[in-house]
């Protein structure tokens, strides 16, 4: 059976820890065709990996191993888990960046061991990825560690209904296209009101003119507020937190 691991990390592909990852993958299990998800999560940006992983975990085949690296706590107490969901396995810190597939049902988690040798500063390349390896080769979730019976979980705020039936929320996450991702879930119709400004809902940015503020929904489902042809949140000062209404008459 042909087997892929994914790496999704905040290394950035400069200093050689992906190569590194790759080695010890590579050697562990030289059958796996290992996949490049992203190396530019924002350094240490939790949220920012969960949201990604969010997006891709479900479009890779059954029995892919996801390895993902996004620890500012590497070397704490944090536990570094190994989770089996909805047919798929999951490697990386336990701090919330892998809630996507915690919180699938019938999910199953294991603490890893931490083994002596290993650098303070690396559990991706000394934790992680061994037991992602392993469980490429097909070695069973639960030899790899113990239950992990609570799972630090991280979720996307909820919108909340105003009084006049508007639906307020916040940008959740600033893509490269400088894109405002809301935690709104869309609607092809409607306003967005964003920066003391009211956006229209739009299909596509197409249907507004360059250099023009439009919402759309986005792949994911969620609204989106961008600037054809430009930078919403340069151009509208939108940042991670920002409030955004959504009116649908």
């Amino acid at each position: 059976m042909r087997r892929f691991i994914t790496l999704l990390t905040d290394f950035g592909t400069a200093d050689g820890y992906v190569g590194e990852i790759k080695g010890v993958l590579l050697t562990l299990a030289p059958d796996a065709e290992v996949v490049d998800v992203t190396h530019e999560i924002l350094p240490q940006d939790v949220d920012h990996g969960r949201l990604t992983l969010a997006r891709v975990w479900r479009r890779f085949p059954s029995g892919t191993v996801h390895l993902v690296v996004v620890d500012p706590g590497v070397g704490s107490s944090r536990a570094a888990l190994a989770i089996a969901s909805d047919g798929r396995f999951l490697v990386g810190p336990d701090n919330g960046v892998l809630s996507p597939a915690v919180l699938a049902g019938g999910a199953r988690a294991v603490a890893l061991p931490v083994p002596a040798h290993s650098s303070a500063t690396f559990h991706g390349r000394d934790i992680f990825a061994p037991a992602a390896a392993a469980l490429a080769r097909g070695e069973p979730l639960e030899t790899l560690g113990v239950e992990a019976t609570h799972p630090m979980i991280r979720r996307t705020p909820e919108p909340t209904r105003l009084a006049d039936g508007a639906l307020q929320g916040e940008v959740i996450l600033i893509d490269r296209f400088g894109n405002a991702v809301t935690n709104l879930v869309g609607l092809r119709g409607g306003t967005i009101d964003a920066a003391d400004r009211q956006i229209a809902v739009r299909r596509t940015y197409a249907e507004v003119a360059p250099d023009t503020p439009v919402a759309v929904v986005g792949s994911t489902g969620f609204v989106e507020v961008a600037v054809r042809d430009g930078n919403a949140s340069r151009t509208l000062g939108l940042s991670r937190g920002s409030r955004v209404v959504l009116r649908t008459s």
